[in-house]
């Protein structure tokens, strides 16, 4: 049985200018310096930079009610229906030659030479040349040199090997000429590289030097006793190899100087280089912080003073043929586009500004001397009361945005941190908590390392009630292994 029925439901929806809003907000520098560039040439009405003769006002921007501009790219209408004097400006100042962005030439980026360098791979199959091989032998050994990864090593097994080298090049060879051909590829440099696992690594690196009494030592303990050596089993290896503490220190501060990834020498150098750039800065002037956001946030827009006479023209002419209605509507979206884009730059800057000077203000102990331990316990809900901002628009403020501080330059989302009770019931970050625990597990006898249970007691010595698996968990957040790999003879 089929029934009507009036119902009436409130939603509420995002519209397109306000998505693309939030993810200017959320762009870096970098990112919306690219941005910013893409718009450019997607819509040819936006022009960036200063111009001589008069231009549309940027201040008219933030001020027009974009509810009459709601039908752009959704409703086509009539050429007759624009009001042309509402995209024309009859100043002689325009708004952006009145700004001020307090950023110089001086700031602009500058492009860097780079060195061009050889990847580890053609180093490798260069170093080849230098071998007497058969070419059956030379083949092999391209193909070994190929199926070395990035860190220097080979994972995968001498069958396998031989089996691929068979159905995807043709090559059909045996275990035992793939092994003779591998010694080759053991000899090149740097020393290390084409081994199947840290072990066999460590030993080809350990052969190459003077042999010693304690390089003897050292390769006894690979060969023979390589777990024990990994799990710091070291009174195992006294009782073994029936030496003193100071002949096991020394073969182990000697393992302890190979590389367990011949290629990352390579692999960094192959890494383009990154550079960060500051999205705010933080200044200590006569004793108070002075808050700035980078100049590139903020760049000169206006609207093509071409498109502007555009419309002028066909204001002015008698005769209006469809062309010219079909280029009003052309013109139209794009300089509603244009201006929505304008201010939408304006309300990013805004958002930005206010956002991180509301962090400021309230972790201003921390920025005035820069110790970690007076960071405030800070959540996004704390910021986004402050400015009266949704939390996810303060987390996208917060995301991948860097401010440059007396300090260093420090990643903003860093500041934010859970809060956790001391015995005396006072909030504290856990971001201090955490450097206590390092500073603890520093100053800690190596010989005998502290376990975590340990390290609750210590710190609850101290004022921080915490419990076993939250040390643990922080310990890991801080890449400290366990007390067991802390261990040094």
């Amino acid at each position: 049985m089929l029934k009507q029925n009036l119902q009436l439901k409130l939603s509420q929806k995002l519209s397109p200018q306000q998505i693309q809003l939030m993810k200017l907000i959320q762009l870096p520098t970098q990112a919306f310096e690219q941005r910013l560039k893409e718009e450019m040439v997607e819509n040819p009405a936006l022009e960036g930079g200063k111009e001589d003769e008069y231009d549309y006002d940027q201040d008219e921007y933030g001020n027009d009610d974009y509810d009459e501009y709601d039908d752009y790219d959704n409703e086509r209408i009539d050429a007759d229906e624009i009001n042309i004097d509402e995209y024309l400006s009859d100043d002689e100042i325009p708004g952006y030659k009145l700004q001020a962005n307090n950023y110089s030439d001086d700031d602009e980026d500058r492009s860097l030479p780079f060195a061009a360098t050889v990847s580890f791979h053609q180093s490798l199959l260069d170093q080849l040349n230098t071998f007497i091989m058969s070419e059956d032998e030379r083949e092999i050994a391209e193909f070994l040199v190929g199926s070395i990864d990035d860190t220097g090593y080979i994972r995968r097994s001498i069958p396998d090997i031989v089996d691929d080298m068979a159905f995807t090049q043709g090559i059909y060879t045996d275990e035992a000429t793939v092994e003779h051909v591998l010694h080759f590829i053991h000899q090149l440099d740097p020393a290390g590289v084409g081994a199947r696992d840290l072990q066999e690594c460590l030993l080809l690196q350990l052969m190459i030097k003077t042999p010693t009494t304690s390089i003897e030592l050292d390769v006894k303990i690979i060969e023979d006793q390589f777990e024990a050596f990994t799990k710091k089993h070291y009174d195992k290896l006294l009782q073994k190899f029936d030496i003193q503490q100071d002949d096991l220190r020394r073969a182990i501060d000697e393992i302890e100087k190979l590389n367990p990834k011949p290629g990352g020498a390579y692999e960094s150098n192959a890494k383009p280089i990154e550079h960060v750039v500051p999205d705010f800065g933080i200044k200590i002037v006569d004793g108070e912080l002075e808050l700035s956001l980078n100049g590139r946030n903020a760049p000169e827009l206006h609207v093509s003073k071409d498109y502007q006479e555009m419309l002028q023209s066909y204001k002015e002419s008698r005769q209006k043929s469809s062309q010219q209605k079909d280029a009003v509507q052309f013109i139209k979206q794009k300089l509603d586009s244009a201006k929505w884009f304008i201010d939408a730059i304006r309300q990013r800057q805004e958002t930005l500004f206010v956002t991180m000077n509301a962090i400021m203000e309230y972790q201003k102990e921390y920025f005035l001397d820069g110790d970690e331990a007076r960071l405030k316990p800070m959540i996004l809900k704390d910021i986004a009361d402050m400015v009266g901002l949704d939390i996810s628009t303060v987390s996208r403020v917060a995301n991948s945005k860097y401010v440059e501080t007396p300090y260093g330059t420090k990643l903003i989302k860093d500041f934010f941190s859970e809060a956790m009770k001391n015995d005396q019931c006072e909030a504290r970050s856990t971001i201090s908590i955490k450097k206590i625990l390092k500073s603890v597990i520093s100053e800690e006898d190596k010989r005998k390392p502290l376990p975590d249970d340990k390290l609750a007691d210590i710190l609850k010595d101290r004022g921080y009630p915490i419990a076993r698996r939250t040390i643990a968990k922080y310990r890991e957040q801080l890449d400290i292994p366990v007390a067991r790999m802390r261990k040094k003879i």
